[in-house]
């Protein structure tokens, strides 16, 4: 395959070459995230975040899934590392309808995950898998362009984690007003790219008010959660 054909389907690209024109940007609800990500979430793509669990995650990706639920399409959780809580996405605007939690082993989780990209019934899936090849990362990526959804991947982040050949990779860490979000790879632009996310605005009371030796209120971050 010549070097011209692997550009235009896509596997290869120019670092700060701006995205391929067929690849839609989704909005993430968040200004400062959409600058650092040149636009937005990339759209039927297989999304990475290196993360730990219950450090505002799903918070980070919520603005995105109140978005989607115009389409009227399923959102699936797989293998989430706790329980949805029904009233919690009812009071985030998320139609209960919409959301389908999956339990399931290991490789059972994977086959999941593929037909619910592919069947055209999905607009997102979360899956939450630590082991992964390249082998089946694609044919997950096949079935989120086939099936016109997008895949967000969260796994824990190892020093020894394999690196996939994703569009995007973010490492998250938990900062006192949201997030930091760190690039490892995005098409288009060079890793190690950092932004802080904040949440305050979005989600007051997360940030408590905090008395001062002085008497005077200060704010200081509540603890974050998932």
């Amino acid at each position: 395959m010549q070097l011209s054909e692997l550009k235009q389907q896509g596997h290869v690209w120019h670092l700060n070459q701006a995205p391929h024109p067929e690849l839609a940007l989704c909005p993430t609800g968040f200004t400062e995230l959409d600058l650092l990500l040149g636009g937005g979430w990339p759209c039927q793509q297989v999304i990475e975040l290196r993360t730990a669990f219950g450090i505002g995650e799903f918070r980070l990706l919520l603005p995105y899934l109140q978005r989607q639920s115009s389409r009227n399409k399923l959102q699936v959780y797989i293998n989430a590392p706790a329980q949805l809580h029904a009233p919690f996405l009812r009071s985030q605007g998320l139609p209960l309808w919409q959301q389908l939690e999956v339990r399931a082993k290991e490789q059972d989780a994977l086959w999941a995950a593929e037909q619910c990209l592919k069947s055209g019934c999905c607009s997102t899936v979360l899956l939450w898998q630590q082991s992964l090849n390249v082998a089946r990362l694609k044919r997950l990526q096949l079935a989120a362009a086939e099936g016109q959804a997008e895949l967000f991947l969260l796994r824990l982040a190892e020093p020894s984690q394999l690196s996939l050949p994703v569009g995007l990779s973010l490492a998250l860490s938990p900062a006192p007003q949201g997030l930091n979000v760190r690039v490892l790879k995005r098409r288009g632009g060079w890793p190690g790219a950092q932004q802080l996310v904040n949440f305050s605005q979005r989600w007051p009371r997360l940030v408590k008010p905090v008395i001062s030796q002085a008497g005077q209120p200060l704010t200081a971050p509540a603890a974050l959660a998932i």
